[in-house]
């Protein structure tokens, strides 16, 4: 049975409008910065460098992936891509996608006849779009979950081959020309041990590409400390919110050549198109449900929903310019610039 809120609960019986969440959401939010305001920075980057590469992989890979592939495949778009896409120029989700891949080629300047290391490829969004675009590039995505690699594999590509691995341990017997990172590096908590890992895979002249979700000033981790902490227990279990600047500070080994920042109004839309899928399919969608978690899927279901409007809320706060998304480009430490 699922330990929920007693105020879930209350929503899986429909007996609170979304509406009522929403402002809920939102004050919950703004209770967030006034404590990220007192927040010991010092204490935060000590505890990240004493920290294992990643904590909980278990946990955080049961809560996204417990369910099957059929799931993502009625909520998210047609690339199945599982984080933020970019409605600059799309009006739709599917097209929405296809714009935020096109950035990540032209950002990370991917080209033809690379080799490219997609860590934490997900359901192969970015792997699948690379292989077909550069079909003389061999690509090697990276995922911690079976389901992916079978789903992924089933589409017989050649040129992309998918590993499972715990990134605590991983290491691709190989070097690469680009190395890619789209929304993985959240659920990372050793950044210099991980980055001086990485560098390691790099080529002399290669390029590492970066894709994370950030708050505009706060960087935290995703803590269970009451009830209201639910998203962090249910959803992110030893993820974190990392600051625009704190992936480049860490210098050891790689160098931060560019960043960008996407509004993240892009992120609330993507997660209200999710929301929107994941209703449209609300019978469909309930059955998964209900052969994972049998009576509770009601209650699963509610949580995928307030899930999704919690994403829409957080990145839609203050039109999307507390919390959005960052882009980053590093060369190894030392190489020349490009």
């Amino acid at each position: 049975m699922t330990e929920a809120p007693f105020s879930m609960k209350l929503v899986a019986a429909g007996l609170v409008p979304d509406a009522v969440v929403r402002w809920k959401i939102r004050g919950l939010l703004a209770e967030r910065l006034r404590a990220e305001e007192a927040r010991d920075k010092i204490a935060l980057a000590e505890e990240l460098d004493a920290s294992p590469i990643a904590i909980n992989t278990a946990e955080a890979n049961a809560q996204h992936y417990e369910v099957p592939p059929r799931f993502f495949e009625l909520v998210l778009g047609k690339r199945l891509k599982y984080s933020s896409a970019l409605f600059e120029n799309a009006d739709s989700l599917d097209d929405a996608e296809e714009r935020m891949l096109e950035l990540y080629v032209e950002r990370g300047k991917m080209s033809d006849c690379q080799r490219i290391l997609d860590l934490g490829c997900g359901w192969g969004s970015l792997s699948i779009y690379l292989a077909q675009r550069f079909p003389n590039a061999r690509i090697l995505g990276v995922s911690n979950s079976r389901d992916q690699k079978a789903f992924i594999e089933a589409r017989r590509i050649p040129n992309l081959e998918i590993r499972t691995a715990d990134m605590n341990a991983f290491d691709p017997g190989a070097t690469f020309d680009r190395i890619v990172s789209i929304e993985m590096l959240e659920h990372m908590r050793n950044y210099r041990k991980l980055f001086g890992r990485i560098a390691s895979w790099l080529e002399p002249e290669g390029l590492f590409f970066v894709h994370v979700f950030t708050h505009r000033e706060f960087a935290y981790p995703f803590e269970v400390k009451d009830e209201s902490d639910w998203m962090a227990k249910f959803f992110f279990t030893g993820g974190m919110m990392p600051s625009h600047a704190l992936l480049p500070s860490f210098r050891d080994d790689l160098t931060c050549v560019r960043d960008w920042k996407v509004n993240g109004a892009n992120y609330a839309r993507t997660a209200e198109a999710w929301l929107a899928n994941m209703d449209r399919h609300r019978a469909e969608v309930l059955e998964l449900l209900r052969d994972v978690h049998g009576p509770d899927a009601p209650l699963r279901f509610a949580m995928w929903r307030v899930f999704f409007m919690a994403c829409a809320e957080l990145w839609g706060y203050r039109g999307g310019e507390e919390w959005g998304v960052s882009h980053y480009l590093f060369r190894k430490r030392g190489a020349a610039d490009e």
